[in-house]
């Protein structure tokens, strides 16, 4: 299969000729018009420090439909106790920063790299990019964040410093996406973690088929406030 070298101009091969990884492209750079390019025809870039930037469209695909959060009796009882708190956009940066440097059982070290904290921070200041935060006290013991294009979310990543952290995170932006209408939780690629929360995976041309729909939609764009009865009905 072809890596395609990508050109100076924010554009991209279709991601049908990715290779059997999911590896479409090679090169360019993480500015906002690219990401926002990337994101709207299902491309992500994930990559190594001693690698070039690297663009991926897996088949399958992992997402989440909003409508199909699955949250576990003991998840309602731990949200119900009130132990935890949840806000959005009020810490981007250190949500993203402790995704880079969470230590993960199955991976050494981190794709999140220096220049794409700042990538993702300049799309956040632009309101396509957002954090989701959950807080025990004062203290910010979890999140994840992502972008957000017309109908769709797309995740990146998330962490957990307390048990159950990051479940709540994904809850609550499941719940937040019913009441706004979003279509989908793209979660790039398959964990036993989504999976036990409703993810599935689906085969990529019905990924991109729902992404073309989703970012014709208007954006919710600027900084996210989630209601306050996020979670009355638990």
């Amino acid at each position: 299969m072809t890596v395609f070298a990508l050109p100076a101009k924010p554009l991209f091969p279709d991601p049908v000729h990715a290779d059997g990884d999911g590896l479409l492209a090679v090169g360019g750079d993480l500015s906002p018009e690219r990401l926002l390019v990337a994101y709207k025809n299902g491309i992500f870039p994930w990559y190594s420090e001693e690698d070039p930037i690297l663009w991926w469209s897996p088949d399958p695909r992992m997402v989440l439909f909003p409508d199909d959060i699955h949250i576990a009796r003991r998840l309602q009882r731990t949200i119900r106790q009130g132990i935890f708190q949840v806000t959005a956009d009020q810490r981007f940066e250190a949500v993203i920063t402790n995704c880079a440097n969470t230590p993960r059982a199955d991976q050494e070290g981190t794709w999140i790299l220096p220049e794409m904290i700042e990538a993702y921070t300049r799309l956040h200041n632009l309101g396509y990019a957002h954090s989701i935060e959950v807080w025990k006290g004062d203290r910010l013991v979890g999140g994840l964040y992502g972008v957000s294009i017309g109908a769709g979310f797309f995740a990146e990543s998330m962490y957990s410093h307390a048990d159950n952290a990051s479940k709540i995170a994904v809850t609550a932006l499941a719940l937040q996406s019913q009441h706004w209408g979003f279509s989908f939780i793209d979660c790039q690629m398959h964990t036993p973690h989504l999976a036990s929360l409703g993810g599935q995976t689906i085969p990529r041309r019905k990924f991109l088929a729902m992404v073309r729909n989703a970012v014709k939609k208007p954006t919710r764009r600027g900084k996210w406030t989630l209601d306050s009865d996020l979670f009355a009905g638990l």
